[in-house]
C-alpha cells in the first residue's frame, strides 16, 4: 500500500504527463480526419478540450507537490513545447490552450510536500473525473481503428499510430485504477521496459515514414533505432531478475541517445530545416515520451 503522500504525488504526475499526451492524441486524430468525417473531428476536439481540463487541474494542484525529478525531467514540458503548439495551431487551425503550457513552464517540485486531507480529496476527484473521459477516448480510438482496418474510413494517421495511442490510453487507465487501489503502478521494471521499448520502436517507425524521402540520413538513423529497440524488447523479454539490471543500463544509454536524436529533430522541424510531414507538436510529443522513459529507467533501476 502507498501512503497518502505517494498517492497524491503519483496521481498528479500521472495526470500531468498522460493528460497532455491524451489531449495531443486527440489533436493528432482531429488533424488527420478528412472533410468526409466532420463528426469525428468534432468528437476528437471535444476530447482534446476535456483532457485540457484534466491537465490544467493537475498542473494547478501539482505545483509545489510533484517531485523535483519529474518537474525537471522534460516529460511534462520541454523548451520546444510552447513554440511547437503555436506552429501546430497555425498549420492546422486547431485551437490549443497555451496558457496551460505557460503554467507548466513555471512548475516546481518539492521533495517532501505537505499533503492535506483536502488535497487527497481533490486528487481523488480528479482521478474519478479522468477515468470516464479516458474510457470514452479508448472507445473512440477503438472504433476508429476498426473503421480504418475495415476500410470504412480514411485518415492521414497510420493504423499502427492509432493502435499505438490506444495502448497508451489503456496504460493510463490501468495506472489510474492501480492508484485508486493504493498501489504503485510503476513497480514492475520488466513490464515497464517491454511497454516503453515497443513505444520507442514505433516512434522510430513513424519518424521514418513521415520524413521526406530526400532525408536519407535521418531515415536511416530512425530505421537503426527501430531495430535497436526491437533487440532491446527481446533482451528484456528474456531477462531474469538477475540480468534485468544489465538490460536496463543498456536501454537507458540507448534511450538517452535516442532522446538527443528526437530533440535535434524537434528543433530542426520547428526551424523548418527538416523536410517532413511531422507536425511540430508531434515531434515534441515523442521527445517528452523519451524523457518520461529515461526518468522511469533511472528511478526503477
Amino acid at each position: 500500500m502507498i501512503t497518502d503522500q505517494q498517492y497524491v504525488i503519483l496521481s498528479l504526475e500521472l495526470n500531468m504527463f498522460f493528460g497532455r499526451i491524451m489531449k495531443e492524441h486527440s489533436l493528432f486524430l482531429e488533424a488527420g480526419f478528412t472533410p468526409a468525417n466532420p463528426d469525428f473531428s468534432k468528437v476528437a476536439d471535444q476530447y482534446k478540450q476535456q483532457f485540457e481540463t484534466i491537465l490544467h487541474n493537475a498542473v494547478v494542484l501539482g505545483n509545489g507537490i510533484i517531485s523535483p525529478l519529474v518537474a525537471s525531467s522534460g516529460e511534462i514540458v520541454t523548451d520546444y513545447t510552447l513554440g511547437s503548439e503555436q506552429k501546430t495551431q497555425y498549420f492546422t487551425g486547431i485551437a490549443i490552450n497555451q496558457e496551460i503550457t505557460r503554467l507548466e513552464e513555471a512548475l516546481h517540485g518539492d521533495a517532501n510536500p505537505l499533503i492535506t486531507p483536502a488535497l487527497v480529496q481533490q486528487v481523488s476527484q480528479l482521478n474519478a473525473f479522468a477515468r470516464p473521459m479516458l474510457e470514452g477516448l479508448i472507445g473512440f480510438k477503438t472504433g476508429l481503428l476498426n473503421d480504418v482496418l475495415s476500410c470504412r474510413m480514411f485518415t492521414a494517421n497510420y493504423p499502427l499510430l492509432i493502435d499505438h495511442i490506444l495502448r497508451e490510453a489503456k496504460l493510463y487507465h490501468s495506472h489510474l485504477i492501480t492508484l485508486e487501489n493504493r498501489q504503485n503502478p510503476e513497480d514492475d521494471l520488466k513490464e515497464t521496459e517491454l511497454f516503453w521499448d515497443q513505444i520507442m520502436m514505433e516512434h522510430a517507425l513513424f519518424i521514418r515514414g513521415l520524413l521526406d524521402p530526400t532525408e536519407c540520413d535521418l531515415i536511416n538513423t530512425a530505421n537503426d533505432f527501430a531495430g535497436e529497440y526491437n533487440d532491446l524488447m527481446k533482451a528484456a523479454m528474456a531477462a531474469t531478475d538477475m540480468t534485468i539490471d544489465s538490460v536496463t543500463d543498456t536501454t537507458l544509454q540507448k534511450t538517452e541517445k535516442y532522446r538527443d536524436f528526437k530533440e535535434a529533430g524537434t528543433k530542426g522541424i520547428n526551424e523548418c530545416k527538416i523536410r517532413s510531414i511531422i507536425l511540430p507538436l508531434l515531434a515534441d510529443h515523442v521527445l517528452r515520451e523519451s524523457n518520461h522513459y529515461i526518468r522511469l529507467l533511472r528511478q526503477l533501476s
